[in-house]
């Protein structure tokens, strides 16, 4: 998603209080932003603490500033001035983090993001965007744009099946209908799952919908989940991030307040951090049961 969050952003470059501040990333991909930008391009250097920080010094001027890098070095790394600087005084400081989950795959688990948003949600004030298609990235940008509060947004990559017809930007999308049980998928996770779903018999096929943007309080479940989710017997979630602060903890909290929690819960998440082997992403999500043969057969059980 990289180049269509540079291109989205490139379209934005006209806004005169526009300012992106980069980790020292970006080499091969942002290099029409920063021609865009010119001097509002701006390589803080590796030192991410303070890039977050000169940020929110921007952010309480005014302007609009953008903070990109390697997911884990724009949260973990700078996590107290985030806190401190940025989520206590909500300054729309946007945070964008590549290669969320195990995207970073065989560099290990320093360079992977499963407890991002977890621990970020943690925070007052803090929104997340997880698109789930690469098509997304110009709305996503436009709406994390114009957010009055801080936000995070996690990049990934686009999986959806070869000819598949995106559906335009929203939250909350349903992407396979039929009449099995409910599967809930954050960010591009959902893709991974269309074809699998499709194949199977409409009576069997699971309602599988993608959420792009946390917490829930702020984007409430469409009725139609609603109303699925009452007839159903089994709710399936699933996530490339850790159980603790995950959203799948965050929806079952929820229905079990509103009192509307099917009888089973079914959590898909990230498992560990560390693994005896590297591997690519796909390779992690089979170690966490996430890849679509997985989680269908735990659908069909």
């Amino acid at each position: 998603m990289r180049k269509q969050l540079c291109d989205a952003l490139v379209a934005r470059a006209p806004r005169p209080g526009l300012v992106f501040l980069t980790g020292d990333l970006g080499f091969m991909a942002l290099e029409e932003l920063r021609t865009a930008l010119g001097p509002r391009f701006i390589n803080a250097g590796v030192a991410e603490q303070n890039m977050v920080s000169v940020a929110a010094g921007l952010a309480r001027q005014g302007m609009e500033a953008w903070v990109y890098s390697i997911a884990p070095f724009c949260y973990a790394r700078p996590f107290e001035q985030i806190r401190n600087d940025v989520a206590f005084h909500n300054l729309p400081v946007k945070l964008v983090g590549n290669g969320g989950g195990y995207g970073y795959g065989v560099m290990g688990p320093t360079h992977h993001a499963i407890e991002d948003y977890g621990v970020l949600l943690t925070l007052p004030n803090m929104g997340v965007f997880v698109p789930v298609f690469d098509q997304d990235i110009a709305a996503v940008i436009d709406r994390a744009g114009a957010a009055p509060h801080p936000v995070y947004l996690r990049l990934g990559r686009g999986e959806a099946p070869k000819g598949h017809e995106v559906p335009a930007y929203a939250p909350w999308r349903q992407l396979t209908a039929g009449g099995g049980p409910v599967v809930i998928a954050v960010g591009p996770l959902a893709g991974t799952y269309i074809e699998s779903f499709a194949a199977l018999p409409t009576g069997r096929r699971p309602n599988l919908w993608a959420v792009a943007e946390l917490p829930l309080q702020r984007n409430p479940m469409p009725a139609e989940l609603v109303s699925q989710l009452a007839a159903c017997s089994s709710l399936h979630v699933a996530e490339e991030h850790v159980a603790r602060g995950s959203f799948g903890s965050e929806l079952a909290l929820h229905l079990l307040a509103e009192g509307t929690a099917p009888p089973r819960l079914v959590h898909h998440h990230a498992r560990a951090h560390v693994y005896e082997r590297y591997g690519s992403q796909a390779w992690l999500r089979r170690q966490s049961a996430l890849d679509a043969a997985a989680v269908l057969q735990a659908v069909a059980s």
